[in-house]
């Protein structure tokens, strides 16, 4: 019994890897992503792509795990429900209004420490800021919002 039941949730899982996930195109920065139209030190920059921007931008890249259903779905899920709510590599796009909003979005999120994700720190031991990386994105993105308060 022990047997089928395991042969069972093998079957299962190789018929999973049959559903692929659509990965998102990999897109060089164009002028429009906020790491070319804002001015950026470089501290700020390599923070952004190593918590923000591989969920919320169009330069995605995907590890090894992302080809591995469940995971695959999840990570999907993820990476559109990141870019829908903002996606950086659309920034020069976005109203000043919308910028203003989004950057206090961001600053509240990364002070509320609800970004970037536990489950995407789990995964990418990169992005589990210290409080003075933390500090550092989140009065960037204070800044950015008075920048676009004012410009609304």
């Amino acid at each position: 019994m022990r047997n089928k039941i395991l042969l069972g949730l093998v079957l299962v899982f190789a018929v999973m890897q049959l559903f692929t996930i659509e990965k998102v195109k990999y897109e060089e920065p164009t002028a429009n992503d906020l790491v070319n139209y804002e001015p950026l030190n470089s501290e700020v920059t390599e923070l952004l792509k190593e918590t923000c921007l591989n969920c919320h931008s169009n330069q995605i890249t995907y590890p090894w795990y992302s080809e591995v259903a469940p995971v695959s779905w999840w990570i999907a899920d993820h990476i559109e429900e990141g870019r829908e709510r903002l996606n950086f590599s659309e920034w020069g796009n976005y109203s000043s209004g919308k910028k203003s909003h989004k950057a206090e979005e961001s600053w509240e999120e990364m002070e509320e420490e609800e970004m970037p994700l536990p489950s995407y720190v789990f995964a990418h031991s990169e992005a589990d800021l210290s409080e003075k990386e933390r500090e550092i994105l989140i009065q960037f993105f204070k800044t950015l919002e008075a920048k676009y308060k004012t410009k609304g």
